[in-house]
């Protein structure tokens, strides 16, 4: 195993001194906004989870390793290149064997962060299953990960492109606990509501740690989705971003666009016809999750001893 894994000095030493560490995904940053945007926000997102008192440690691909943390060069090159790869579950064996650059998804995320023994991740929003799933199969992986990983996911729900309600029915069958942070409803990444119940409510930190710890004890295997709305100030109207997403569907219909290419597509259209707003909205919840990451991991970190 070792031989695939390369920590930084940062996770190395955090480790070693038993500090709380929180893992980041590299997708969204080689393909979830355009440079520079993406390289910045990765900079403020670690620097919001060190402001918290716990350790950043984004993940990527590189020369056939799993690196747990990067440096600022290696943030740099996964945001401006055009030759990284998306890497989830199935990628990961070939990509560390031909060493190309990938940056880890959600599922492969939770993964990397398992096998360097990080128990709680921060992201934007995790992959579902996808409109007309009951005719195409196409669900994401992400939800087979929080099924079998032990990895806490803080995110702003599910994104909004998807089937929510197929996506929480799939989560309660594989029996992964949806926790709501101050909300009763699933948010729906742009929106800080849907019409879907969250399974639990939590108000305070303190009761999602304890939800965990509670979890690892009864060695109970599979993640949580620990669902974090987007700040009230960056949130755009349901109905407004319903009829984007409605109009961007049609478009990728009518443009043949299928498998992994369809969230990408998506998304880009969503910024397109929202003139931006979308990537304002983006940016603002991941820091907001990161925010909630670090004083999860740091409130964990502390009932573990």
């Amino acid at each position: 195993m070792n031989q695939y894994l390369s920590l930084s000095q940062e996770v190395k030493d955090s480790q070693a001194a038993g500090k709380p560490i929180v893992a980041l995904e590299s997708t969204i940053i080689s393909h979830g906004m355009p440079y520079p945007q993406n390289v910045e926000t990765a900079r403020a997102v670690e620097q919001l989870i060190r402001d918290e008192g716990a350790v950043p440690a984004t993940i990527a691909l590189m020369d056939g390793k799993i690196k747990i943390g990067l440096s600022d060069e290696e943030l740099e090159a996964l945001g401006n290149s055009t030759d990284v790869a998306k890497a989830s579950r199935r990628d990961l064996p070939y990509l560390l064997a031909t060493k190309k650059t990938g940056a880890t998804t959600v599922a492969a995320t939770m993964i990397c962060a398992s096998l360097a023994d990080i128990k709680v991740f921060a992201t934007g929003g995790i992959g579902g299953v996808h409109r007309g799933a009951e005719t195409t199969m196409d669900i994401s992986a992400d939800l087979e990960e929080l099924a079998q990983t032990n990895v806490a996911v803080v995110c702003a729900g599910a994104k909004s492109i998807l089937d929510l309600g197929l996506t929480l029915e799939y989560l309660e069958t594989k029996g992964v606990p949806v926790i709501g942070y101050q909300t009763d409803v699933l948010p729906a990444f742009y929106t800080r509501t849907s019409p879907f119940p969250v399974n639990f409510q939590a108000d305070d930190i303190a009761t999602i740690a304890g939800t965990l710890k509670a979890k690892a004890d009864l060695n109970m295997t599979g993640g949580a989705v620990i669902a974090n709305p987007i700040p009230e100030a960056h949130a755009m109207p349901e109905a407004d971003i319903t009829a984007v997403i409605h109009t961007a569907l049609q478009e990728a219909q009518a443009n043949n666009v299928t498998g992994k290419d369809v969230t990408p597509f998506l998304l880009a259209k969503v910024k397109e016809l929202t003139d931006g707003k979308s990537l304002e909205a983006n940016i603002a919840l991941v820091k907001n999750n990161a925010i909630v990451g670090a004083q999860l991991a740091v409130q964990l970190n502390a009932m573990n001893g």
